[in-house]
């Protein structure tokens, strides 16, 4: 029964915060020391209230239970927007969502409704979170207790509204001192004043049962303007709240919406006009506000519109298990800032606007100054960071002042508006955003790790050497860098640096820059590293032929010289480097940063011959030497069938270009047909040779879906080459390249769209077609040296050691793998060095992360964007994911996931709750495992009932305070006095139970 909250009683909440608090200077996870404290006094009117700061969590997860809402104060939110109640709950509404039901990775989306609770439940949790706020502000001066405000929403429909459950809840929170958790709230509170040291029974009798007077009218997709209104008037005139009317962004309609998104990249996004026709209509809308703001001011209310609600997409890339779903965050705020400023100008800034769409610390302070507050969040805080996100905003609206609200500035609204599409904030990346999961389930303990070291291929230390890196320690840097990475100015320059596609930096703004700070630590540590490099002492026994001086072929030298072995590389051409060296653009990578790598490996003792032709690894082993590795590289042209002409080969027009590229020639128009980096390289370099006018890139799906790295495109694009997506070439002939026109076709289970032809044709004008669509090996060169090939045409070797069946002989890089990247090259060279040495050669001692992290200043910057990261340095903006991840602890809205701490310990371990889970799987999205914590983590159970309802491994207490538990392990459940060091459970776990029970006592119900 995983996906049931369980509510917590107001003397375990209490306890609970009171404790944390006081044992570990947290409340909820948030941290005391970044808890906002409001002592200036200052508080802006609202509702006949006041509030410290015009934010808060909006109607969504971070507002379905009390342990929710008191995260967020503390966290300094002081408007709560609280999840929306209906006549449909409890059992019955947690039936109808779909779960997993939430999504954050980039824009968010969800499809579930409203509070799961049942509505007398739901009022339950708002009035102990009122309750407890109220203590809070005043026990641990945070601020004027009177200095919040929470604002109720109901829907969908005036009947469920007018219902004696509804109606109760409503008159509930309007007055609560007639309801029994109202009376258990003060009675504990005055049984337990000695809790407290400013706290005390005064006070307590002084605390307004008065827990909203104001409401939010949600609107469900599809509800008449009538019904609307009718509710809206409901509200004011019978219930006499002050009342906000949710607006959809169909309001804008879908000619608009669809317009905007695309322009913006997000095209992918799929919805039809469906709940454009079928929603409030802005002829509609206009008149229903003033009629409705008229209404208001003759009693004295306050009238508004919320903007907005989420806005209806399909599922259209399985996001969610639903037809249809939800979108918020950063894809929404320009709809939703879009209709705001169509209203205020409208109303003439008269219309109060309360704001939600992709709000956070770096737009905040712009609606506020233009009059538009408070402003509400989900999808924020739903990302890595969480409750603590709000910390930062708090700090960014400091002094928001005490005036009255004066109106919208409508000249200040559309300059925001205006802003948006050269804002690269709300801009869709071109290329799909890459995964952030890792290739590993999550372990059940010690599941912290960087992530960025866990892409990388070789395996780099990259937190130790950005944080040396960010300290001025180049020389120590680089130190760390060549460990394992044996050309350090090559992969700083061009690497693809994928390691960077897992950084957890990126839920906050952007990555890390990893390659940036690689060869910034190459540049600045080189001069002090070279001189002090040498290799161990010499292994007899051992001489090592490496065929080919590229990047795979200088790295086997590199490890195994720097071992003791005798290394010599022998290279066709006159120079080392291979592809990079005499293929590359020297545009991409400059001859200095390649004779700097060349460096670093001669300086451990490698011999090199040049111009120096291999035939045979026979004659080689005649020679004396006992191991012989092939990285040679992949050079063989590959293939474009064309029914008319020819297309010349890439590598062919690369290795002329950068000779001299003068004496090329191309003509006027030039069609290079591929869509990877080499294409967008030879794209490039075209454009750079003389004569050349026009040089068009034919690839047969679509820019998104190109191969090439995002950077390369946008690189391509800024030279001025002219992309021709969806174009499969037939013939060259007359100068024109001849291709089938595609369109995309219906897309398949992930979304992707195929190309499908259209049975028309489209001439791109070319002098020349050159071809860079993959290349091969030298298939003959290795059956000729006894390495079998695959059917394919790929070598076959050991996948662990790259030794292929010929006993010696190693193939590694491109030769092996066919054309990849230069790190992936050095990870082949590795396995084949460390097959040679017998040993990880060196390389052992860093498989862990060696950086000394300060682990409170890594929880400090916990939520915190940078507003510019071109004034942070990197080793600053970095998480330090390997000392401190938690990540799933600070997603989940109900903190049911937690990070426990035990002197025993290396590392918090984090334990599920289930108790406080609904299964809504956002930690899924943020773990960076291939995991779902809710599901695969040690799991603490409070009843008998839901530990046999669930298959997570966990234990159940036996409540009493003693060491007994049940245990669910491997699926086997077993009885265990942990307190007994031989009682046979895993002793990681036996630890952690014991940490929970003497630490963390408040988390056992």
């Amino acid at each position: 029964m995983s996906d049931i909250m369980r509510p917590i009683s107001f003397p375990h909440l209490m306890n609970w915060v009171l404790t944390e608090y006081k044992d570990h200077g947290t409340i909820f996870g948030v941290q005391a020391a970044k808890m906002p404290r409001h002592t200036d006094g200052q508080a802006l009117p609202l509702f006949a209230e006041k509030i410290e700061s015009p934010f808060g969590p909006a109607a969504g997860p971070n507002t379905q239970l009390c342990q929710n809402i008191v995260a967020s104060y503390v966290s300094g939110a002081r408007f709560f927007e609280l999840k929306t109640v209906q006549i449909m709950d409890g059992e019955e509404l947690s039936k109808c969502v779909n779960k997993p039901c939430i999504t954050a990775a980039d824009e968010c989306y969800n499809c579930e409704w409203s509070t799961e609770l049942t509505v007398p439940q739901a009022m339950d949790e708002y009035i102990k979170a009122w309750f407890a706020c109220k203590l809070l502000a005043k026990e641990l001066g945070l601020g004027d207790p009177d200095g919040f405000i929470f604002n109720m929403s109901v829907g969908y429909d005036l009947a469920g509204i007018q219902s004696p459950k509804i109606d109760a809840y409503i008159e509930g929170m309007k007055d609560a001192s007639h309801t029994a958790i109202w009376k258990e709230c003060v009675a504990w509170a005055q049984a337990n004043l000695d809790k407290f040291q400013r706290v005390d029974g005064t006070f307590v009798a002084s605390i307004s049962p008065a827990v909203s007077r104001s409401i939010t009218e949600s609107t469900l997709h599809g509800c008449p303007p009538d019904e609307i209104e009718r509710i809206a008037t409901y509200l004011i005139t019978e219930k006499g709240l002050n009342t906000y009317v949710k607006c959809n962004p169909t309001l804008l309609g879908y000619e608009f919406a669809r317009k905007r998104l695309d322009s913006l990249g997000f095209d992918y996004i799929v919805f039809d006009d469906h709940h454009f026709l079928e929603d409030l209509q802005m002829a509609d809308a206009l008149p229903m506000f003033r009629r409705l703001q008229a209404l208001c001011d003759e009693r004295g209310l306050e009238f508004g519109v919320k903007i907005t609600n989420t806005f209806p997409v399909d599922v259209a890339a399985g996001e969610l298990p639903s037809a249809e779903m939800y979108m918020s965050g950063r894809s929404l705020y320009p709809l939703s800032l879009s209709l705001a400023g169509i209203l205020a100008k409208e109303f003439g800034g008269r219309l109060r606007i309360s704001y939600s769409g992709g709000a956070d610390a770096r737009n905040i302070k712009g609606l506020f100054d233009s009059g538009i507050w408070p402003v509400t969040m989900a999808t924020n805080v739903l990302k890595p960071g969480g409750y603590e996100r709000f910390c930062q905003i708090g700090r960014v609206l400091a002094g928001a002042g005490s005036n009255r609200w004066s109106g919208v500035d409508v000249a200040k609204v559309e300059a925001l508006v205006d802003a948006i599409p050269a804002d690269p904030m709300y801009h869709k990346a071109l290329k799909p955003m890459p995964s952030k999961k890792l290739e590993a389930k999550v372990p059940l303990i010690d599941c912290f790790t960087a992530p960025c070291h866990q892409q990388c291929p070789i395996r780099q230390d990259i937190p130790a050497y950005l944080k040396l890196a960010g300290e001025g320690k180049y020389k120590e840097a680089l130190e760390v860098i060549t460990q394992r990475n044996a050309l350090p100015f090559i992969t700083g320059t061009i690497c693809p640096h994928h390691c960077a596609d897992k950084c957890m930096r990126g839920n906050y703004e952007e990555s890390i820059h990893i390659r940036e700070v690689k060869l910034e630590a190459a540049q600045k540590g080189f001069d002090a590293l070279l001189p002090t490099l040498k290799p161990k002492a010499a292994v007899p026994g051992k001489k090592v032929a490496v065929v080919g001086g590229g990047p795979a072929g200088l790295a086997a030298a590199y490890y195994l010289a720097r071992e003791g072995v005798s290394v010599t590389i022998f290279e066709q051409r006159d120079s080392l480097g291979g592809i990079v060296r005499h293929v590359i653009p020297e545009f991409r990578i400059s001859k200095d940063a390649i004779d700097s790598d060349v460096a670093l490996v001669k300086a451990m003792g490698v011999e090199v011959k040049l111009n120096a032709q291999v035939s045979s690894a026979g004659e080689l082993k005649a020679q004396g030497y006992t191991h012989v590795i092939f990285a040679t590289g992949a050079w063989k042209h590959g293939a474009l069938k064309l029914e008319q002409g020819q297309a010349g080969d890439v590598l062919e027009f690369l290795l002329a270009a950068k000779a001299d590229g003068s004496k090329v020639s191309l003509g006027k128009n030039v069609a290079i047909v591929g869509g990877g980096n080499t294409a967008m390289d030879a794209a490039r370099a075209a454009k750079r040779v003389p004569g050349v006018e026009n040089v068009y890139l034919v690839y047969r799906r679509d820019k998104r879906n190109m191969p090439a790295d995002e950077e390369e495109l946008e690189l391509a694009e800024a030279d001025g080459v002219l992309f021709r997506p969806l174009l499969a070439p037939i013939s060259h002939e007359n100068g024109r390249l001849l291709c089938h026109k595609m369109v995309l076709g219906d897309r398949d289970a992930s979304g992707r769209r195929a190309p499908v032809d259209t049975g028309e044709v489209e001439a791109i004008p070319a002098d020349t077609v050159i071809a860079a669509v993959g290349e091969r090996v030298d298939g003959d060169f290795f059956r000729a040296n006894g390495v079998a090939l695959d059917d394919k045409g790929r070598v076959t070797v050991n996948a662990d050691t790259a030794e292929s069946a010929n006993p010696g002989v190693f193939v590694v890089g491109d030769a092996h793998t066919g054309p990849k990247t230069v790190v992936e090259a050095m990870a082949d060279a590795m396995k084949a060095a460390q097959a040679i040495l017998g040993h990880k050669g060196g390389l052992e001692k860093f498989e862990g992360l060696n950086a000394d992290f300060d682990k409170d200043a890594l929880h400090a910057k916990r939520g915190d964007l940078c507003a510019d990261c071109s004034e942070c340095t990197e080793g600053d903006r970095c998480l330090g994911c390997a000392a401190v991840c938690e990540t799933c602890a600070s997603v989940c809205p109900n903190r049911a996931n937690i990070a426990v701490a035990d002197p025993g310990m290396a590392m918090a371990q984090i334990v599920h709750v289930d108790g406080m889970c609904n299964e809504c799987g956002n930690c899924a999205t943020f773990c960076p495992y291939d995991s779902r914590p809710y599901k695969d983590k040690f799991t603490l159970y409070w009843s008998e009932e839901d530990f046999e309802n669930s298959e997570n491994e966990g234990y159940l207490p036996a409540g009493d305070g003693s060491g007994r538990c049940k245990v669910r392990l491997g699926g086997q459940v077993k009885e265990y006095d942990v307190t007994d060091p031989a009682c046979g459970l895993y002793e990681p776990l036996r630890q952690l139970i014991l940490a929970v029970r003497d630490s963390y006592g408040y988390l056992i119900r």
